[in-house]
C-alpha cells in the first residue's frame, strides 16, 4: 500500500478519517493525498466577468487557508502529504482522482449514526463507494491508533462476491490478518446447516481455499436481519473491521434486509471496508 486518498470537507469526521489514514501511512510507509470538493459554481471558472473571477480567487485562497489549518497536525509529521482541490462537489470524481494518483485505498469519515445501511444510502460516502474501484475504509469515530487484529468479510456466498472477497483478503493481508467469512442466516432466506455448509464448501473451492477446513474459516450466524447479525457477531467477538462487497449499480442497499434497531445503532461505529464486486 503506497498511496492513500482522503476526501475531506474540513469537518470533525473527515479529521477522524485523516488520523486513521496517517496511522496506516506510518505503518505502511505510504503517502496521503487529501482532496477537497470545493463546490464552486461553474460560472466562476468559465466566465471572465471581474466579480466572478474575484469570487473564484477568493474561494481558492479560503480553501488554501483551511487546508493549511486542517493539515497542521502532529500526527501528520513525517508523512508525505499532498493536496488536491476539485471545483465541484461531484463525489463521483473521487474515483478519477484515485486513478490519477494511483491510490490503493480511500479513507472517508461518515457521520451516519443508524448502522451500515444509513452510513451509505443517500450520502456522499455512498457515491464514492459506488464508483470506487479500490477499497473504501469508512470511519465514524476518533481512533488514535488504528489497527486491525480481527476482521470479517460478510458474504451470502454468491458467485459475484468472489472477486471482492479476493480483494478483501489482499487488503487485510497488509495488516497481517486473515478475515473470517461471515454468513448471516435470516428468516426471509433461511437455510439449513447442510445448505449453508454446501454453499460455504463451494465458495471456498471457487476461491482456491482449503475447503476441508471451512469450519475454521466460515462463521454461520443466525439473526433477524443481516445487519443485526453483522453487528451482534462483531460486537460479541471484538471485531476491528468489517469487509463488505458492494455493487457499482446497487450500492449496499440490496445487501441488507429489514429495519435497524436502536441496539444496532449503538454498535455502528466499527470501521467498514467496502470492496467492489
Amino acid at each position: 500500500m503506497k498511496t492513500i486518498l482522503v476526501p475531506v470537507d474540513f469537518s470533525e469526521h473527515s479529521e477522524y478519517a485523516l488520523e486513521v489514514a496517517a496511522s496506516i501511512a506510518k505503518k505502511q510507509d505510504a503517502e496521503i493525498i487529501v482532496v477537497h470538493m470545493m463546490g464552486l459554481n461553474e460560472s466562476y471558472l468559465t466566465k471572465d466577468e471581474q466579480q466572478e473571477v474575484f469570487n473564484a480567487i477568493y474561494f481558492m485562497k479560503l480553501t488554501k487557508q483551511r487546508f493549511d489549518k486542517f493539515l497542521d497536525k502532529d500526527y501528520l509529521k513525517g508523512i508525505d502529504v499532498s493536496q488536491a482541490v476539485k471545483s465541484h462537489k461531484v463525489f463521483n470524481e473521487i474515483n478519477e482522482v484515485a486513478q490519477e494518483y494511483e491510490a490503493d485505498l480511500i479513507v472517508m469519515g461518515s457521520h451516519g449514526s443508524a448502522g451500515v445501511k444509513e452510513v451509505f444510502v443517500g450520502s456522499n460516502t455512498e457515491k464514492v463507494v459506488r464508483t470506487s474501484n479500490i477499497p473504501v475504509l469508512v470511519i465514524k469515530q476518533k481512533i488514535t491508533d488504528f489497527k486491525i487484529e480481527k476482521a470479517v468479510f460478510v458474504t451470502d456466498f454468491a458467485l459475484d462476491t468472489l472477486t471482492s472477497f479476493m480483494r478483501a483478503r489482499n487488503f487485510f493481508k497488509v495488516f497481517n490478518v486473515t478475515p473470517k467469512i461471515l454468513f448471516i442466516n435470516i428468516p426471509e432466506k433461511f437455510m439449513s446447516t447442510k445448505e449453508m455448509e454446501l454453499k460455504a464448501y463451494n465458495f471456498l473451492v471457487d476461491v482456491g481455499m482449503d475447503n476441508k477446513k471451512f469450519q475454521d474459516d466460515v462463521i454461520f450466524y443466525d439473526d433477524y436481519t443481516a445487519e443485526k447479525g453483522i453487528y451482534n457477531y462483531c460486537n460479541e467477538h471484538d471485531i476491528d473491521a468489517i469487509g463488505i462487497p458492494t455493487h457499482g449499480r446497487k450500492g449496499l442497499g440490496h445487501f441488507f434486509y429489514g429495519s435497524i434497531g436502536e441496539d444496532v445503532a449503538n454498535h455502528a461505529d466499527i470501521p467498514v471496508v467496502t470492496f467492489k464486486i
